[in-house]
């Protein structure tokens, strides 16, 4: 019987095996090949394109600052309460585009008292609380250590090397420094969105994009978003689509702050007219309680105005008898007020 070619015996040299018919001569020249084409490199988000999209935009982002410095004005003459009342609405608002879907009273006793919370939504509201705390709080993403501010707003604290989407949202940002902060605001946006997939990504593209926008107006301020609807976080398309719907969203929701702080104000030169008749310490001090959050329960009353329990729920039937606040749970246990602002 014959052999296989390609097999050989134990006693056979593999080193002087036929030759390898299937490979071709060593002494053919190379093909000369032409190089393949390489795909040219472009930015996700070019200068030129958003430096024009900025020009064309101008007055309507000089409408949007100008608004935008009379909010701040407001707040910062208001105190710490009144930010923290429109970054709660502001995340209010923005759980409904992400699906989380709380109510600004939930987030004010969550962020409290820690109460609130239950299996289904402890997540959600985790997330809402890190949400208010990061636009109320913390370094704004601005150089010269923009790549520790977004470390920081996303509690990265560990030391060692950041993650790769940071220094990546850092290097697009400071090609496009000499724009806006709205505009780079808008970009970190959409960029942070497409880089990450977390379950958080959202939230934390609007709370990063709103830090940075607001920036315009001091490191800790933050450009609402979301308080007039989401249009501004929904649009696609290119520069001029994007920053166009952006900033129309922004302006919206700045008018919807001021709207609220205005009736905010109101409401507190009611309340001290009202409750001038009565004396001690904690009905203003419940006043000033009720203005800081737009909801209060009785122990988280008790801790702020440092009265008994007794005075404080006494004051809070004053307060609901002369329609300066409401009880929103119409329970016997576990109440919850909030100012009757109009």
């Amino acid at each position: 019987m014959s052999r296989n070619r390609t097999q050989w015996d134990d006693d056979d040299d593999p080193s002087e095996e036929e030759d390898l018919w299937f490979l071709p001569p060593d002494d053919l020249p190379d093909p000369d090949l032409a190089p393949l084409p390489r795909a040219a490199r472009t930015r996700l988000f070019p200068h030129g394109e958003w430096r024009a999209a900025e020009g064309a935009l101008a007055p309507d982002l000089a409408a949007l600052a100008y608004d935008f410095g009379r909010m701040e004005e407001r707040l910062r003459g208001a105190g710490d309460g009144a930010r923290r009342r429109i970054a709660l609405q502001e995340v209010a608002s923005l759980g409904w585009w992400t699906g989380d879907r709380l109510t600004g009273d939930r987030l004010a006793l969550w962020l409290s008292m820690q109460i609130g919370a239950t299996g289904e939504d402890a997540q959600a509201l985790a997330r809402g609380a890190w949400a208010v705390r990061r636009l109320t709080g913390g370094p704004a993403p601005v150089p010269p250590r923009r790549d520790e501010a977004l470390a920081n707003l996303l509690g990265l604290t560990e030391t060692g090397p950041l993650p790769e989407r940071i220094g990546d949202a850092c290097e697009v940002l400071d090609d496009l420094a000499p724009l806006h902060p709205v505009v780079q605001g808008c970009v970190l946006f959409h960029l942070w969105r497409l880089t990450d997939a977390g379950p958080a990504r959202d939230v934390e593209a609007a709370v990063m994009g709103a830090r940075l926008a607001g920036s315009m107006g001091g490191a800790g301020a933050f450009l609402p978003l979301t308080l007039a609807g989401f249009g501004g976080l929904s649009a696609q398309g290119g520069a001029d689509r994007r920053l166009a719907a952006w900033i129309a969203g922004a302006h919206q929701a700045v008018l919807a702050a001021l709207l609220h702080l205005d009736r905010l104000t109101a409401w507190q030169a009611r309340a001290a007219e009202a409750v001038a008749d009565l004396s001690g310490r904690t009905p203003p001090r419940l006043v000033r309680l009720m203005a800081d959050w737009p909801s209060v329960s009785a122990p988280m009353a008790e801790g702020e105005t440092g009265a008994s329990r007794a005075a404080v729920q006494r004051n809070l039937d004053i307060l609901v008898a002369r329609g300066l606040i409401r009880e929103l749970t119409g329970q016997g246990r576990y109440r919850v007020w909030a100012a009757r602002l109009g």
